[in-house]
């Protein structure tokens, strides 16, 4: 391989002439001849000089010497590529990587957030046309109020443990429409516990029947949270 570039120190290209490279020679070495007055004299450049000029001004070693050019950009491009490959393969490696360490942070949210996000809403949803139907028989009853109650306090402690889980961790990129059903689910169900204990404070049935309505809401977007889940996870 070779490691200086004599058409570059005499300040040719490699398609000169052999008439280019003698005139190139005798300019070169005026101007750094060390015994001239130039101000550029230079004994290590004119040394340079003549060993390219020996060179190339030998059509025969001419020949010889380009074929170790050819040699050397073979080399360097071998070399230019084998480093491209590493450095695409490293790349690769890279981005590999970041994608299962996603995958595994996604099965986490899914397992220990989703999972249990749903299953807490599911216990304030769920119970509550029984536990309406059981009050309907009589409202003002005390005891039936009381179990009412008691109810509501439940799905009130279901929903802060909910949306503490919620809130402990980021949600995947991939699984952010899951995120936002969760979400407003859980701010449907919020005002709906709202709304059935404003009924229990004044037995009006406009609280009742609102606090329905937005469990109902909770309830579709729960649904809408799971189908967007299991599309995504299948």
């Amino acid at each position: 391989m070779v490691k200086s570039n004599h058409y570059k120190t005499l300040e040719v290209s490699q398609q000169a002439t052999q008439g280019e490279i003698k005139q190139a020679y005798r300019r070169l070495a005026k101007q750094f001849h060390p015994d001239s007055r130039c101000e550029t004299a230079d004994h290590d450049k004119i040394v340079m000089i003549n060993a390219a000029y020996e060179v190339l001004g030998d059509p025969q070693r001419r020949r010889a010497y380009d074929q170790q050019l050819s040699v050397g950009d073979t080399y360097d491009f071998s070399k230019r590529r084998q480093r491209r490959t590493a450095d695409a393969q490293d790349i690769y490696q890279h981005h590999r990587q970041a994608e299962k360490n996603g995958e595994a942070y996604q099965d986490q949210w899914y397992q220990q957030t989703y999972s249990q996000v749903i299953r807490l809403i599911n216990q304030i949803i769920k119970p509550l046309d029984s536990q309406i139907e059981a009050l309907s028989a009589d409202p003002f009853d005390d005891q039936l109020m009381e179990v009412f109650q008691s109810y509501l306090e439940t799905c009130r402690h279901y929903l802060n443990q909910a949306k503490l889980l919620f809130s402990s961790r980021p949600n995947p990129p991939k699984l952010a429409k899951v995120a936002a059903n969760l979400y407003y689910c859980l701010n449907q169900v919020n005002d709906g516990i709202e709304e059935l204990e404003l009924f229990t404070l004044n037995y009006d049935d406009h609280h009742l029947h609102t606090g329905k309505e937005l469990f109902r809401i909770a309830s579709r977007l729960r649904s809408e949270a799971q189908e967007y889940a299991k599309a995504c996870v299948r």
